[in-house]
């Protein structure tokens, strides 16, 4: 399940090593550390950083984490003894610049560039949180919704315009994937 790939650091800590389905792509610059789980046709940009030295990190199928963008997880405490594991759905989108923290985003949820998610909050289906926004810890968007803002807030609901948009971002990505691959593999990263 996980292979080498060129300029990707993977890195296994407490026993636990990455696992990365063979159809994902993984670009030169990330690094991959511990309890990772990425699902088929995934991708992660240019020089993100997944880290589940202290809890676990599962991304699902066709999910995409933009160049630059931070997962990280948080481990048990007292009165808390689940910690904040980071859990990513299907068809996600994640854009640029994210810091993704111990939350979770539900199938085709969608976080817009340099928008940061904290522990135990919830972007539910179909849900955006908007570029720059910040989703405090806890806080759980409903179905379609659109938030925005530092602290982040319901601004309204999403129409099926939005909603096709965002799915049409998740086919380019799985798509585009597929390109750098190539590209990637043809590359000499020596």
């Amino acid at each position: 399940m996980t292979k080498h790939r060129p300029g990707v650091n993977i890195v296994p800590i407490h026993g636990k090593t990455p696992q990365i389905h063979d159809s994902a792509f993984i670009a030169p610059g990330c690094t991959i550390i511990g309890d990772v789980t990425i699902g088929a046709a995934s991708s992660v940009w240019y020089n993100c950083v997944l880290r589940a030295d202290v809890s676990r990190i599962v991304i699902g199928e066709r999910t995409n984490i933009q160049d630059g963008s931070i997962v990280h997880c948080d481990p048990e405490r007292p009165g808390d003894p689940e910690g904040s594991p980071c859990l990513i759905g299907d068809d996600v989108l994640i854009g640029h610049l994210a810091m993704v923290h111990g939350c979770i985003i539900a199938d085709r949820g969608f976080m817009g560039l340099g928008a940061i998610a904290m522990n135990k909050a919830f972007i539910a289906s179909d849900a955006m949180l908007a570029a720059g926004a910040m989703l405090t810890e806890g806080k759980r968007m409903g179905e379609r919704e659109l938030w925005g803002g530092r602290p982040a807030r319901k601004m309204r609901d999403l129409d099926d315009a939005a909603i096709a948009g965002m799915r049409m971002g998740v086919a380019h990505y799985a798509e585009n994937a597929k390109a750098h691959a190539k590209a990637v593999a043809e590359a000499d990263l020596s």
